[in-house]
């Protein structure tokens, strides 16, 4: 796999992973605590995990179906 390809991949993964957590994050205090704050901890962490996990299986994805 080419490593340019994946720090695209996780760049772009992680930056809609972030926005997404973000506003998920903002509109469930909103609603249940009544005071908008966003989780900035979980957003993050939630971006690098699936930014990584994601093009990973993405890539053995195509592995196996090359095979």
């Amino acid at each position: 796999m080419n490593i340019t390809k994946l720090v695209v991949d996780f760049a772009v993964t992680s930056a809609i992973v972030l926005v997404v957590s973000i506003i998920v994050t903002f509109i469930y205090t909103l609603i249940t605590h009544g005071s908008g704050i966003i989780e900035w901890e979980t957003s993050i962490r939630f971006a690098i995990i699936l930014g990584v996990v994601l093009p990973l299986i993405r890539h053995l994805e195509k592995k196996q179906k090359e095979k």
